[in-house]
Formats: structure tokens, C-alpha cells, sequence
């Protein structure tokens, strides 16, 4: 069976078998599903398990090509997109805290001094100092279900940071690639320029000769022109080219511009690897983590709801001192000692509790719903690009036959002209005929490294996650520059 189809196949069992076996919500009206602990499915109690055998997460690395390597660390560093999701995550981060804090206890401070007078009689002062504390019991599991729903969140903006390393990554190696494409096509566009001028010089003396037609020099100058006009379009795309890696990496105009002004050739990986990795690294890809998290927070929101509807028990007490004089303010007798135990619960609301149940098992629904579609999609990215990796191999190899065959016809035609043996017109067929497969060829060599780009984000490589799903990268990274290497800091992990 072809490789896409077990991957497809395993995945689909492995990944979609997470949605089956949700603990089904019970009515509002009914109270939580037992399955439910604290707020939080049973199976979810504990961390995500490890998502088995990783991707490479550096996998830009097999290319072997130091620009590119530069350009996707500081890529990675200095984005926009990065930057802002990880602001995103310590806004998540700080979120959480609130919520824990919430669940301590609290204390207060008070003081106050007051001078009165009434009428006539002589003004009289007042001190008072106080110390307030209140905590509340999680009886029914509120709190510790806001919690965790603050937790999942956390770890949803965790692993949406690694989806932006994942795109991020993709966009620069695809950019890069396509880069080093343009100049190979550059420069075989200048290399038969050179050799159609020198037909056309060729041809220019045997018209004088009295061999050729002024028909033959006509053409070979067409056949120059066109050749000539190719160059802007390429060159401009060149330029875009450059100027969007600019913009991802967050460098200067000039500083990418000189960095890849020498030509290098399309960097191709070693082709072994990216069909590799087994079925059930597709659960490492950042999306499907986040869609998973984003379940686990509409879990515990249902939780949450659904303990709102009950009475809440909290306990506070205070501490105080009242005196007419600041000497007598701390005097044991001016001590005051409060202590309430207070039970609070909702009567009748008009069924507002029992509809917010309902809103939070509708949200876990559309969560159970965008899983299924992430999974969907993913099984999807990882078909079409193996599809287009095999197809596009097969193109490739048939497009480098079609090249060498083409290189020995023009240099035949060439020669046979020169020598009177055959017309102009065969000559002017077989130099655009090798113009044309050479820039076939380069276009798809670039699109083979692509494919590899598109497969290795399509399986989640970009990003390691840590076994609690959350985004785990080095300290830092070696950087490799024309003026030398640097060492840069990674994006802080997640906690």
C-alpha cells in the first residue's frame, strides 16, 4: 500500500479516536458527567502524552545551505508574527495568574482618623485601624475548573506560537527556494542570450556572404529580443523575491540583498528523510495540539458553569481597633474580632445558569467540531504534499532527460550550420527548445526542494513540544551570516 495511504489511514484512526471518546456532557439540568473530575475529562486529568517519534524540528538543516539556515533563525527571532504570539501567550500566562490568585486567600488593610463636632459640645476624634481576610471553598469545583480552563488556555497560546514557527519556517525555505530558482533561471536566460548573439553574428556574416537570407538575420534578432525581455521579468521577480524575505526576517533591504547577491544553486535535501517519519508524528503539528487544548478550556468552562449553579461557601473574618485617642488605639480593649461563615446560592434566576450550561456545552461542541476539521485538514496537507513530492520527482527526472537531450540537438544544429549543412530555422528550433527545458528543469528542481518545505509543515516540523504540549526551544542558535556566525536567543518556552 503507498505510503500516503497508511499515513493517512493511522492517522485518522489515531487522531479522530481522541474526539470519539470524549465523556459525553450530561443535561445542565442533571449536573456533570461523573467522567468529569475537577472540571476536566478524566483522561485529561494528566498532561498530553508525548506525540511519539518528533519531526526534525530544525529540518531546514538537511538543505545544507548556510544562507538558508541564517535567514530562518532570525526569521524566527525577529518576526512580527512571532512577537506577536508570544505576547499573546504571556497575556494567557498573566490570565492564569489572575485565576489562581483568585483562589487564595485575601487580605485587606484598612485605617482611618475622624474629628467631629456637633453643636456646641467639644470635637471629639476617632482612630481605627482593621485587618481583613475572606477565602472561599471550592466545594463544587469552580475555582479549580476556572483553573484549568486558564491552564488549557496557556497552553493553546503555547502551541500557537510553534504554529507560527511552523509557517514562519515554511515561508522562508519556500521564498528562499524560489530565490535561488529565479537566479538559475537568470542565468541560463544570459547563457543562451550569449549563445543567440552569437548565432546572430554568425548569421549576420553569411547574409554578407551571400549564404543565408536577410529572413535568417530577421529571426535571429527576434530570437535575441525575446531572450532580452525575459530578463526584466526575472529580475523584478528576483527583486520581490528579496524584498519579502526582508520583511520575514525583519533585516534591511540592503542587508538581504547583499547577503544573497552571489548565485548559489537550488538547495535539494536528502530525499530519504522526509518519507521517514511514522503516522503518528502528525499529532505533533502545533494546530492539532491547540485544537486539543481548546477542547480541554471548553471542558472546563462546562465544569465551571455547571458548579455556578450551586451555593457557594466562603469564610472571612476581620481584625479591628477603635479608639477616641491615638495612645488608647492599641490598647487591648480597643481590639475588635469578627468572624462570618456565609453560605450564598442563586434562588431563582429565570434559567439564566441552566442557559449558560447550555452556551458552554454548545462551545465544547464547535471545539469537538474544529478538532475534527484540523485533523481533516492536516491529513489533507500531509496527502498532497507527498502526492506532489512523488509527482513532481517524476517530472523532474523527465525534464533532466528532456534538457541534456536538447543541449546536444542545439550543439549539433550549431555545428551543422556553421557548416552550411542545414537552415536557420532548425537552429532557431532547437535554441528555443533548450531555453525552455533548462527553465523547466531549474523551475522544477525548485519546486522538489518546495515540496520537501510543504511535507515537513504538513508533519509539524518547525517547533519541539514538550510533553505537556507546550512550546519547548534551544537557549539559542548559531547563526551563520556572510560576516560570521551569531549567536541569537531563542523565544523564551513556555511555562
Amino acid at each position: 500500500m503507498p505510503l500516503n495511504r497508511v499515513l493517512s489511514a493511522c492517522a485518522v484512526l489515531t487522531l479522530l479516536t481522541a474526539c470519539a471518546h470524549v465523556p459525553p456532557v450530561a443535561d445542565g439540568a442533571g449536573g456533570m458527567s461523573a467522567t468529569v473530575a475537577g472540571g476536566v475529562p478524566a483522561q485529561w486529568a494528566a498532561p498530553l502524552p508525548p506525540a511519539g517519534q518528533p519531526v526534525q524540528s530544525d529540518w531546514w538543516r538537511v538543505f545544507h545551505d548556510e544562507p538558508l539556515t541564517a535567514l530562518v533563525t532570525q526569521a524566527l527571532q525577529a518576526n512580527t508574527s512571532v512577537r506577536t504570539a508570544q505576547a499573546a501567550l504571556q497575556q494567557a500566562r498573566a490570565l492564569r495568574d489572575v485565576v489562581q490568585a483568585n483562589q487564595g486567600l485575601t487580605l485587606g488593610a484598612s485605617g482611618s482618623a475622624q474629628r467631629s463636632q456637633v453643636g456646641d459640645n467639644t470635637p471629639g476624634n476617632t482612630f481605627r485601624a482593621g485587618l481583613d481576610a475572606r477565602w472561599e471553598a471550592d466545594v463544587f469545583g469552580r475555582l479549580t475548573s476556572a483553573t484549568a480552563a486558564s491552564q488549557a488556555d496557556v497552553q493553546a497560546a503555547a502551541t500557537n506560537v510553534g504554529q507560527v514557527r511552523v509557517s514562519l519556517a515554511a515561508e522562508v525555505a519556500t521564498n528562499y527556494i524560489e530565490l535561488r530558482g529565479l537566479q538559475a533561471r537568470l542565468a541560463i536566460a544570459r547563457q543562451n542570450l550569449v549563445a543567440q548573439q552569437d548565432t546572430l553574428q554568425l548569421t549576420d556574416w553569411r547574409v554578407q556572404a551571400g549564404l543565408a537570407s536577410s529572413i535568417d538575420l530577421e529571426q535571429a534578432r527576434a530570437a535575441v529580443a525575446q531572450t532580452q525581455a525575459q530578463l526584466p521579468a526575472l529580475d523584478n521577480s528576483l527583486a520581490q523575491t528579496v524584498q519579502a524575505l526582508a520583511v520575514l526576517t525583519g533585516q534591511p533591504l540592503a542587508d538581504v540583498q547583499r547577503w544573497l547577491a552571489h548565485a548559489q544553486p537550488v538547495p535539494q535535501p536528502d530525499t530519504t528523510l522526509a518519507l521517514a517519519f511514522p503516522a503518528d508524528t502528525l499529532r505533533q503539528r502545533p494546530d492539532v495540539r491547540t485544537a486539543e487544548h481548546r477542547i480541554q478550556a471548553a471542558w472546563a468552562r462546562l465544569a465551571q458553569a455547571d458548579a455556578a449553579r450551586y451555593p457557594s461557601l466562603s469564610l472571612s473574618g476581620s481584625l479591628g481597633l477603635g479608639a477616641a485617642r491615638w495612645s488608647d488605639l492599641f490598647d487591648i480593649a480597643a481590639l475588635t474580632r469578627i468572624l462570618l461563615a456565609s453560605v450564598s446560592g442563586t434562588l431563582w434566576d429565570g434559567g439564566a445558569a441552566r442557559a449558560q450550561v447550555q452556551a458552554q456545552q454548545a462551545a465544547l461542541e464547535q471545539a469537538r467540531i474544529g478538532y475534527e476539521a484540523t485533523v481533516l485538514a492536516a491529513l489533507q496537507d500531509v496527502e498532497n504534499a507527498l502526492n506532489a513530492l512523488r509527482y513532481n520527482r517524476e517530472r523532474m527526472e523527465r525534464l533532466q532527460a528532456a534538457a541534456q537531450a536538447a543541449a546536444n540537438a542545439n550543439l549539433l544544429a550549431r555545428q551543422r550550420y556553421a557548416s552550411g549543412l542545414i537552415d536557420f530555422r532548425t537552429v532557431l528550433d532547437t535554441q528555443r527548445t533548450l531555453l525552455s527545458a533548462q527553465s523547466e528543469l531549474e523551475t522544477a528542481r525548485a519546486t522538489h526542494s518546495a515540496d520537501h518545505v510543504r511535507l515537513y509543515k504538513a508533519l509539524g516540523g518547525g517547533w519541539t513540544p514538550s510533553p505537556d504540549g507546550t512550546v519547548a526551544t534551544a537557549s539559542g542558535s548559531s547563526v551563520v551570516t556572510p560576516s560570521g556566525p551569531a549567536t541569537v536567543a531563542e523565544p523564551a518556552t513556555a511555562r
